[in-house]
């Protein structure tokens, strides 16, 4: 079951084939996780929505509150039966009509569940080998920092992850300092330092990033600090780790011939699972 405009429907529902999220990748989205019927981080997800409709100009309706977009989202989880654990996609893009200068600002939204088998945050030590993509590079810029259903550089570097047999790729931005993972927010630390390139630098504006900031930022003799990271940081690093709110923390363990620890990782791990 999916929900499209507070009407729960059929998931093999059809949109129309003038969509605009489809023709011209003109709608921004939010990834949230379901826990025990309650959405993780809910304050900060609606405000970074209301953020990215402001950014690409959309007009926001007047129904959008905060308990609106709670009460949607738990219907379509309850209606689907997985209010315990699970992965929700909150799609909103600008109605039919127009070419790139759309008729219309107006808006429709559509959310869609998955269930998950945990509730807990936890990781995996298997091997985690990643690389950089450089076929194509982030800008530095606003749009850049928001979920846009415009994902061609992360769907073509997956693609290149998978026939190299990685399991994920960096990305850089246009002056090649590195961005992020192709599916969340990196950090790197370096000595004391916990160091996760700045939102200046063109990487999203992370949910779980900001997280980690503040839990890491309560550690004893840990450095944290916004800024920048060139591709030379990643080969004298002691950790790298990967945020998105689905996975919590992914630790890299290979990076070319680099491997790496996951001590502090362990802790924030265990911190972010006493904070939700």
């Amino acid at each position: 079951m999916i929900n499209y405009n507070g009407e729960i429907l059929s998931s093999d529902t059809n949109l129309s084939n003038s969509n605009r999220g489809f023709l011209y990748g003109d709608g921004v989205f939010e990834t949230l996780k379901i826990v025990n019927n309650k959405i993780l981080f809910l304050e900060d997800h609606y405000f970074r929505l209301m953020a990215s409709m402001r950014i690409v100009r959309m007009q926001i309706p007047n129904n959008f509150t905060l308990e609106y977009i709670e009460e949607q989202v738990l219907n379509t989880v309850n209606a689907n039966n997985c209010n315990d654990s699970a992965r929700v996609r909150f799609t909103v893009f600008r109605n039919d009509g127009g070419f790139y200068l759309p008729q219309t600002r107006t808006v429709s939204f559509l959310i869609q569940t998955s269930p998950l088998n945990t509730t807990q945050y936890s990781f995996s030590d298997a091997n985690y080998e990643v690389d950089l993509y450089k076929d194509f590079f982030i800008m530095k810029q606003l749009l850049s920092t928001i979920k846009t259903t415009n994902k061609m550089i992360n769907v073509t570097g997956s693609i290149f992850a998978d026939e190299n047999d990685l399991q994920n790729c960096l990305l850089l931005n246009n002056e090649k300092n590195v961005v992020e993972a192709l599916n969340g927010n990196l950090f790197m630390l370096l000595g004391n330092k916990l160091i996760t390139p700045s939102i200046d630098e063109g990487c999203l504006n992370g949910i779980m990033r900001k997280q980690i900031l503040q839990l890491a930022k309560k550690i004893e003799n840990i450095e944290v600090i916004e800024g920048i990271i060139s591709p030379f940081d990643l080969q004298k690093a002691n950790e790298l780790f990967i945020t998105n709110v689905i996975i919590g923390i992914q630790p890299i363990t290979k990076y070319r011939k680099k491997e790496y620890k996951t001590d502090l990782l362990e802790e924030l791990v265990d911190r972010l699972n006493t904070l939700i």
